[in-house]
Formats: structure tokens, C-alpha cells, sequence
């Protein structure tokens, strides 16, 4: 593991180039990685670790969609494909990448599992952080680890099959059997990650409800329908106004940031762009600190686990999501947005 400057701290990192495929390969080589919950992250991680020639099973709901889909992606029923107690069961590495809801409610069966020396691991800091709200409270007698891919199991699985990855970061909670670090590391290795960087449980999940709440969905999703109604108030047409507000952004400008950075893309655009960005980026960044100062303490104090935790609990909430989603699909700069895409060569 390598120590090197990023910003103004030093942080370890661990590279394919010192942690190569061969080496995670040999570390898990007796291991069964058995991926429980076919969601949203556990098809990317799942096949990736099957394709780096890792011993993996699915655990899911029979009959539900998940289950369906991991079949079409060539699982097998009763081979490589078990419910969920019965994968965790097989399994000395699990995977337990259900929901946070999911996670709270299969608990118990799955902890009947976790017999000694086996490695519970998680891509969210959720469930153990919130500990007392959820009841994950995992024995002392496993290990319990945490590999968070940067990015949604879509990209994960997207940039593995182009040969590339997304960074992770990586965490562990309990060290039972002195091989959680190996484990962890390798696990990360082997889902595809291109970097992995240290981390705790706690500071995982801070930093990724903030984000998720803010710079990365819920913020931007406010600033998009706020600069889109500006413009479509004061006369311009939904096309002219959603270019300026998110087609530019995502197809032409955030490419150039993820490419060589912010100041690099300002000095890719015309002085004019320049210029008033410069200016205008301070009284944003002015106006919204103390929202996110506010979030931040939300978070913080588990007051956003408990709202996430009630939303999920209530019978009806699949149906009031759904509601939520489509109100937000009726909006009409995403209304223009779909129709713009199918213009698109």
C-alpha cells in the first residue's frame, strides 16, 4: 500500500499495480464469494468476479425480478443461484449488498450464517454505522469489512467490460481472523475497482448520504429545475433551455472535468463562459454552505437514517416512490430531455 499526497493530506492507496488480480485471485483462492441481493450493485459486483475467475453465488428472492434477471445473466438455479439463506449459508465471504431496507429485514437469517472465521462485507456503511437503528449488529467472531465502488453497479459492470474501473473505498470494522485486510483488499481487487482508497465505515456513509442528498442527485436535480424554469419563464423554448441546463453539461463540459479537472475545462470554454463563471461560482458556493452544513448535521446525527429508515418501513412505500419518480419523470425539463435524447445520432 502506497502513501501519497492528494490535496493537502496523505492518504494510502492501494493500486492494481502493487495489489495485482493474481495476488487477489491467490488470497480469496479457497473462498466462496457469495453476492446476496441482485440489485442495484450486486449484478456489476457479481460478474465482474465471476469474469476475474472468482468462486461467486447469487443470493436472491425467488420469483422476484432480481431473480429473473440474474438467471438471464447466466446464473444458475441450485449451481450458482440460491436464495438467501441459503447462499449465505455456502458462502465464506458474503456479500451483503441488498438495500438498506432489505438489510435490516433479512438480518436475522443471515446472521444465523455468519459462523466464525467467515467475512461479512457490505459496499455501504449504512446498516453498521446506524447500528442501533437498524439492529446489524454483526458477532465478534467474523470479519467485517467494506468495499464502496465510487460510481452505480451499471458503471462498475460498463467500464469493467471497455477494461477499465471505477475507484473504491475500502473499510474495515472488525479484524477477527487477521485476514481482513487481504480479504478486503482482494474483494476490491477482484469487483473491478481501479484504485481503492482507506476509509471507515462512518466516514463512508457521512460522506455518501451528504453527496447523494447533495452535489451528487438532490442538489443538482434543484439547480437543473431551477435554472430550467428561469429560462422557460422569461420566454425561451424548452429545447434552448434544457441544452443550457443539463445537455451541455453532461455531454460536453463534465466530460472535460472528469478528464483533466474544473480549471482545465474553464480554460477549454470562450473568456465570456469564463469570466462570469469565475465570478457567479463564489456566490453559489456563498449561498449554499450553510444548506450544506445543514445536511451535513443531518446525517451526522442519524436524523437521515431515521427518516430513510421510517420512508422504507411503511407499507405502501414502493407505490408512494413510484409516485414520487413519476412526478419527476412529468416535469417538464425531463420531459423535453427524453425527447432530445432520441434526436440524438
Amino acid at each position: 500500500m502506497a502513501k501519497i499526497r492528494v490535496g493537502d493530506a496523505e492518504e494510502t492507496v492501494v493500486t492494481r499495480g502493487e495489489w495485482p488480480l493474481e495476488r487477489a485471485m491467490k488470497a480469496l483462492g479457497n473462498e466462496t464469494i457469495a453476492v446476496l441481493g441482485y440489485g442495484v450493485q450486486g449484478p456489476g459486483q457479481a460478474l465482474n468476479l465471476r469474469d476475474n475467475g472468482f468462486r461467486v453465488i447469487v443470493g436472491q428472492r425467488g420469483g422476484s425480478p432480481s431473480w429473473d434477471r440474474a438467471i438471464e445473466d447466466g446464473w444458475t438455479e441450485g449451481e450458482t443461484l440460491f436464495e438467501i439463506e441459503e447462499a449465505a449459508r455456502q458462502g465464506t465471504i458474503l456479500q451483503y449488498l441488498l438495500s438498506d431496507a432489505g438489510q435490516i429485514s433479512r438480518w436475522e437469517e443471515v446472521r444465523a450464517q455468519l459462523t466464525p472465521g467467515k467475512c461479512l462485507g457490505f459496499s455501504h456503511g449504512f446498516g453498521v454505522t446506524y447500528r442501533e437503528q437498524t439492529g446489524i449488529i454483526p458477532p465478534e467472531d467474523v470479519d467485517v469489512v467494506l468495499v464502496a465502488p465510487k460510481g452505480s453497479g451499471l458503471s462498475l459492470r460498463r467500464l469493467f467490460v471497455k477494461g477499465k474501473g471505477v475507484n473504491s473505498s475500502y473499510a474495515i470494522f472488525q479484524d477477527a481472523t487477521g485476514r481482513a485486510r487481504e480479504r478486503v483488499i482482494s474483494l476490491g481487487i477482484g469487483v473491478g475497482s481501479a484504485f481503492l482508497f482507506e476509509t471507515d465505515f462512518q466516514r463512508e456513509v457521512w460522506s455518501d448520504l451528504t453527496g447523494e442528498r447533495g452535489v451528487l442527485m438532490g442538489a443538482i436535480a434543484g439547480i437543473f429545475e431551477a435554472q430550467f424554469a428561469v429560462l422557460r419563464k422569461n420566454g425561451h423554448s424548452p429545447s434552448e433551455a434544457f441544452n443550457e441546463t443539463v445537455e451541455e453539461l453532461t455531454q460536453s463540459l463534465m466530460p472535460l472535468v472528469a478528464e483533466n479537472g474544473m480549471d482545465w475545462m474553464y480554460r477549454n470554454c470562450s473568456t465570456t463562459a469564463q469570466r462570469g463563471a469565475l465570478d457567479w461560482r463564489h456566490r453559489f458556493r456563498d449561498a449554499v454552505t450553510p444548506l450544506f452544513d445543514e445536511l451535513y448535521e443531518s446525517v451526522r446525527t442519524g436524523e437521515e437514517a431515521r427518516i430513510v429508515i421510517e420512508a422504507n418501513g411503511r407499507p405502501d412505500y414502493r407505490e408512494r416512490l413510484d409516485a414520487e419518480l413519476q412526478d419527476m419523470a412529468d416535469q417538464e425539463i425531463w420531459r423535453a430531455g427524453k425527447r432530445l435524447r432520441e434526436l440524438r445520432p
